[in-house]
């Protein structure tokens, strides 16, 4: 399902003489001395750029501040646990990257797949500590969102069964 972005009402509109060297309006309007009235761009993420945002932060805190208070980090399907509230997932967190240095997570795919789904793959590269190899991991994570805060994010290594995870849980949230 694709993101649908609803049109600015008129009163998020803004007047812009430079739309016209953008394209936007006819530049006679403009020469003319009546000023084009273009829509105002959002100053409120969508889903897809706050979860690009919330994928990789070295800093934990920076990390967190994506996550409701009483946010929860699902990792069972990994056999990990279930790590609810803010301090838990912070200890997560720290132990999960305590294990590595060099630690980088880079988003192939991210979608919002609406009421308040997003689903994303995900590589991790890291060396162990102690090591000079190099481990990837290529996992998926299917974040459910309220108030544009993560409340539960739940992670698989199979991408396919996440990928059927978030698409039962959109019907279950519509």
């Amino acid at each position: 399902m694709a993101k649908t972005k609803k049109a600015p009402s008129p009163s998020t509109w803004r007047c812009s003489a430079s739309a016209a060297w953008r394209g936007i309006v006819d530049a006679s309007l403009v020469i003319c001395g009546i000023l084009a009235v273009v829509p105002e761009e959002s100053t409120t993420p969508d889903l897809v750029e706050l979860a690009r945002r919330s994928i990789g932060h070295e800093d934990i805190e920076a990390a967190l501040s994506f996550y409701a208070p009483d946010a929860v980090w699902d990792a069972s399907p990994w056999g990990m646990g279930v790590f609810e509230g803010q301090a838990a997932v912070r200890g997560f967190f720290e132990d999960w990257r305590s294990s590595y240095s060099d630690i980088e997570w880079k988003a192939e795919e991210i979608s919002d797949l609406g009421n308040g789904v997003t689903f994303a793959v995900i590589l991790q590269k890291a060396c162990v500590v102690g090591s000079s190899g190099l481990v990837q991991l290529r996992y998926a994570a299917v974040a459910e969102w309220m108030d544009g805060l993560i409340v539960r994010n739940t992670t698989y290594t199979d991408i396919d069964e996440a990928r059927a995870a978030a698409e039962r849980l959109v019907q279950e949230r519509g």
